[in-house]
């Protein structure tokens, strides 16, 4: 699509959408953080479908929480949906200024050591409401890629990666597998999501909080390249600041075992929802996929 029809009458609302977003940049944090949670807390009746997925997503994987336990997370989950529209929009256009004030790293030696040893860098990290936020945060202290699948909507894919990439952020599409091996070995450190459903055919089945869940196998495909580590990325917001750790490289990842393979990154994830579970984004199908024809969870 050429530049002159993203004048188009029908992109009007994402224009105005994009005005608004950065007209909320400037807003002082604590206020979005309040306004985040009342949008979160008017989205929360209305959006019935995703409150319905998040239930049963919570549901089974905290099964020692009782009804009104699970309802009270995922009002909170909504809340912090409500505050990742903001972030969204710091994430584009806050100032390196003030995003400067708000965000601490624990263990970037570990990612500097092994930029300085020339390795190969996968950082693995889970779809959680502040990822936006937090890559653009990463890209203030390191050059990072980002593995991003299109957007439906032409202009905002369009100006997503013109803003991203302004901030220093290198974009690669989700299915171009010669272009992301390329960044590798490039030693660029790539922003690697692992945890969606993407069907049997790409996934082997592993536990999850105990269930049995499809978890690909392109993340232990991808770390066999050569001279490849595979350093865990967790992140959280503390009211309006932000605290990204790095693990130490995975030791013996990847084997020949690709169920024991899945359930090392699975563990890691788990991991990192424990650490602000409200935070995770429950919203999406994670357990869409089911072993042995099993009756859908949704």
């Amino acid at each position: 699509m050429t530049k002159t029809k993203f004048y188009h009458p029908k992109f009007i609302p994402t224009w105005a959408l994009f005005g608004l977003m950065k007209l909320s940049a400037k807003l002082p944090l604590k206020i979005q953080l309040m306004m985040g949670k009342i949008i979160g807390r008017i989205l929360y009746p209305l959006l019935s479908r995703f409150r319905k997925i998040a239930f049963v997503n919570i549901s089974k994987c905290f099964p020692n929480k009782n009804k009104a336990q699970v309802s009270r997370l995922v009002k909170q989950h909504f809340e912090a949906l409500g505050i990742g529209l903001f972030e969204i929009s710091n994430c584009f256009y806050l100032s390196n200024k003030r995003l400067k004030q708000h965000y601490h790293i624990k263990g970037a030696e570990i990612l500097q050591n092994a930029l300085d040893g020339q390795q190969n860098i996968i950082l693995l990290v889970g779809h959680f409401t502040t990822m936006f936020l937090v890559g653009r945060i990463l890209s203030l202290d390191f050059n990072i890629a980002d593995i991003y699948r299109p957007q439906n909507n032409a202009l905002f894919d369009e100006k997503m990666k013109k803003l991203l990439t302004q901030h220093g952020i290198a974009m690669i599409k989700a299915k171009d597998t010669r272009a992301l091996i390329k960044t590798l070995k490039s030693g660029l450190p790539i922003w690697y999501a692992h945890d969606q459903d993407l069907g049997i055919k790409t996934s082997t089945f592993a536990p999850f909080f105990n269930i049995q869940t499809a978890t690909i196998k392109a993340t232990a495909k991808l770390a066999k390249v050569n001279n490849t580590v595979v350093i865990p990325l967790s992140f959280a917001r503390h009211q309006t600041s932000y605290i990204l750790e790095l693990s130490p490289a995975l030791t013996n990842y990847p084997n020949t075992d690709a169920v024991k393979n899945a359930l090392v990154t699975n563990q890691i994830l788990q991991q990192q929802i424990l650490k602000a579970p409200e935070q995770y984004l429950w919203i999406h199908r994670r357990f869409k996929t089911r072993p042995n024809n099993e009756s859908s969870f949704y």
